[in-house]
C-alpha cells in the first residue's frame, strides 16, 4: 500500500475530522471498557456474596467474550450496511442496559448469563470504530488516530479504578443494594446517555461532511481511494474471501498476544495487588488497591501514544509490535518474583505498556491487504479472534491460581503467548504487502458503503 505524505489540504481535513470523531469515540471506549472490566473491582466483595471461587469468577469474567467473539464479524457486516453512526449507538445503549443488570444477579448461573449477554450486546464495537477511522484517516496518520481511541483503555482504568472503589465503599445501602451492585448500576447509565448522543453526533462519510470545504472533501476522499490501490472492481464478492485469507489469522495472533496480557491485568490486577500487599505486610484497602492499580495504566497510556507516533513517523509496524510484546513478556514473567510491591508495580507497568502499545499497530495491519468492505469483515475476524484472549486470560489465570495458590504459573502462560505474538509480527515483515508497496487486496462487497 502506498503511504505518501498527506498534502496540506488533507492535513487540514484530518485535523477537523480528528476533533469531530476521535474525542467522542474515545469517551465511548472509556465507558465500554469500564463496563467490561469493572467486574474486576467488584470481585473482592461480589465473590463472597455470590459464593464464587476464583475459577468460577474467572470463567464468568471470560464468558463475556463468547458472545463478543461469535458476533464480531456479523456485527461489522451489519455496521457496513446500516452505517457506523446508527450501529455504534445501538451497541452502546444495549450494553448499558445489560451492564446495569449485573446489579441484580443473585447466583453463579445468573452471573454467567449476564456476562454472556454483555458480550453479545457489545460485539463489534472496537473493530467497528476502527473501521470508521479507516474511512476517515489516511495511513500516514491512522495509527495515531487509532492510538487516541485506544488510549481510552488505560485511561478507563485510571478513571474507573478510583470511581469504582468509591462507589463500592460508599454505595452500600443505596436503594437497598450492596456497594458492588450500586457500582454496576451507576456505571451503566453513561453508556445509555452517550449512546443517544453518538446517534446524533457521529459524522457520516467524508463525502457528506458539510464542515469540510469542497477542496478538503475532494482531497481527503482522493487520498483514501488512492490507498485502496484501485483494485475495488477486481476483488472477490463474499465475506468468505476475507475468512479464507491466512494473513488475517497471523495478524489475529498478534492481537491475541496483546490482549492476553491486557486482560490478565484488567481482571486480576486488583486482586494481585491485594495479595502482594498482604505478602509484604502493607495495608489492604479498596482505595489503596485502586490507586496502585491505576499506576501501570497511566504508564501504558503514555507508551501507547509514543509507540503509535513512532510507528506512523517511520511507517514501520512490525518491530513496533514485536519489541513491546517481548518487553511485556519478560516483565510479566518476572514481576511476581520481585521482593517489594514497588518493584512489582514497575514490572507490571512495563507489562501493561507492552500489551497496550501494540494495539494501534495491530489495527493498522488488516488494511494492508484488505480494502473496501473487506476491511470491515477482516477487522471483525481479527478483533474476534484476538478477543478470545479475553475469555482465556481470566479463566486460565483463575484456574491456575486455584490449582497452585499463586498467580505465577498463569503469568508464565501469558508471557509465552506474548512471545509467540512477537514472532508472528516479525514473520509478516518479509511480505511485500507489509512493506508500503501496492499489492492486490481482497475486496468483499456486502452492501452500499455508508458510515
Amino acid at each position: 500500500m502506498s503511504s505518501e505524505p498527506p498534502t496540506s489540504t488533507v492535513r487540514s481535513a484530518t485535523r477537523k475530522a480528528a476533533l469531530r470523531i476521535v474525542p467522542l469515540v474515545a469517551v465511548m471506549y472509556v465507558i465500554s471498557y469500564v463496563d467490561r472490566v469493572n467486574v474486576g473491582f467488584a470481585a473482592q466483595t461480589m465473590n463472597p456474596d455470590l459464593g464464587l471461587s476464583t475459577a468460577a469468577y474467572g470463567l464468568g469474567a471470560g464468558l463475556f467474550f463468547i458472545g463478543y467473539v461469535l458476533f464480531e464479524v456479523p456485527s461489522n457486516v451489519v455496521l457496513h450496511r446500516v452505517g457506523a453512526r446508527r450501529w455504534l449507538a445501538r451497541i452502546m445503549v444495549s450494553w448499558g442496559v445489560v451492564s446495569g443488570a449485573m446489579a441484580f444477579v443473585g447466583d453463579e448461573t445468573q452471573f454467567y448469563v449476564v456476562r454472556v449477554l454483555l458480550g453479545l450486546a457489545e460485539a463489534g464495537f472496537v473493530p467497528g470504530v476502527v473501521y470508521l477511522l479507516t474511512t476517515w484517516f489516511p495511513a500516514p496518520v491512522r495509527a495515531r488516530m487509532i492510538a487516541r481511541f485506544i488510549v481510552a483503555i488505560p485511561f478507563a482504568v485510571v478513571l474507573g479504578a478510583p470511581v469504582s472503589a468509591l462507589l463500592i465503599s460508599h454505595g452500600d445501602g443505596f436503594l437497598g443494594l450492596a456497594g458492588w451492585r450500586t457500582m454496576f448500576l451507576v456505571e451503566a447509565l453513561p453508556a445509555v446517555v452517550v449512546g443517544v448522543v453518538a446517534y446524533f453526533a457521529l459524522p457520516s462519510t467524508p463525502e457528506r461532511a458539510s464542515w469540510l470545504t469542497a477542496g478538503e472533501r475532494e482531497a481527503l476522499v482522493a487520498a483514501l481511494r488512492a490507498e485502496e490501490g484501485g483494485v475495488g472492481e477486481h476483488g472477490r464478492s463474499t465475506v468468505l474471501a476475507a475468512l479464507r485469507d491466512w494473513r488475517i489469522y497471523v495478524v489475529s495472533l498478534i492481537g491475541f498476544a496483546s490482549n492476553i496480557g491486557g486482560y490478565a491485568l484488567s481482571f486480576f490486577l486488583p486482586q494481585v495487588i491485594a495479595e502482594l500487599s498482604r505478602r509484604f505486610g502493607n495495608q489492604v484497602t479498596l482505595g489503596r488497591t485502586a490507586l496502585l492499580t491505576a499506576i501501570p495504566y497511566a504508564v501504558a497510556a503514555v507508551a501507547l501514544l509514543l509507540v503509535a507516533r513512532s510507528s506512523d513517523r517511520r511507517q514501520e509496524r512490525h518491530f513496533h509490535a514485536a519489541v513491546p510484546l517481548v518487553a511485556g513478556a519478560v516483565a510479566v514473567a518476572g514481576a511476581l518474583y520481585l521482593p517489594s510491591t514497588a518493584l512489582v508495580l514497575v514490572a507490571i507497568s512495563v507489562a501493561a505498556a507492552g500489551s497496550y502499545s501494540v494495539l494501534p499497530v495491530f489495527w493498522q495491519l488488516p488494511p494492508r491487504f484488505l480494502t473496501g468492505a473487506a476491511v470491515a469483515a477482516g477487522m471483525g475476524v481479527a478483533g474476534g479472534l484476538a478477543n478470545v484472549a479475553g475469555f482465556l486470560a481470566p479463566y486460565v489465570t483463575g484456574a491456575l491460581h486455584d490449582a497452585t495458590g499463586s498467580y505465577r504459573t498463569g503469568m508464565f502462560v501469558v508471557a509465552a503467548v506474548m512471545l509467540a505474538g512477537a514472532v508472528a509480527a516479525l514473520a509478516l515483515r518479509k511480505r511485500p504487502e507489509f512493506r508500503n508497496q501496492p499489492v492486490a487486496k481482497t475486496v468483499v462487497k456486502t452492501g452500499e458503503e455508508r458510515a
